[in-house]
């Protein structure tokens, strides 16, 4: 018996106010959220590890990626504290048309970045340019716009 990897259905994060980030996540990219669904049990609790989970989830669809957002009701988790080299720590690369535009856009709309945008020199990515910045929970997110080919 074997199996197929077919791709990649979602990527969830952990946010601590689910209203919060879709508010900032259709504000900064025009994303629409799906329905919200909830989970409690013991069979929940079992499977996510978490003792006593009781939680709402929804997803956010950008091309054919969807992000999972994930709202723990009881209990309540830490607040991210993660840097970038710390192991388990992950980011969200959202690809982009135009880093100019999109840079000054999501300024505008009060995003916070970490830095100007990077702009890649050397390598098979040379042209490529990213910036990093991160959403209401600290949670890392890229930008990335990939030369004209």
């Amino acid at each position: 018996m074997s199996f197929k990897v077919q791709g990649v259905h979602h990527i969830g994060i952990t946010v601590r106010d689910m209203k919060r980030s879709f508010e900032w996540y259709s504000k900064m990219f025009d994303l629409k959220p799906g329905p919200v669904n909830h989970g409690q049990g013991q069979e929940l609790s079992d499977a996510v590890q978490v003792e006593g989970a009781e939680l709402s989830f929804s997803m956010i669809e950008i091309g054919g990626t969807r992000i999972e957002f994930l709202e723990y009701h009881n209990p309540r988790g830490k607040d991210f504290d993660l840097k970038n080299g710390d192991v388990g720590a992950t980011h969200i690369c959202i690809q982009i048309d135009d880093m100019d535009s999109a840079y000054e856009t999501l300024l505008a709309r009060g995003a916070v970045f970490n830095a100007p945008p990077v702009t890649l020199t050397e390598g098979e990515l040379a042209g490529s340019r990213w910036a990093y910045l991160r959403d209401p929970d600290g949670i890392q997110l890229e930008i990335w716009d990939s030369p004209s080919i």
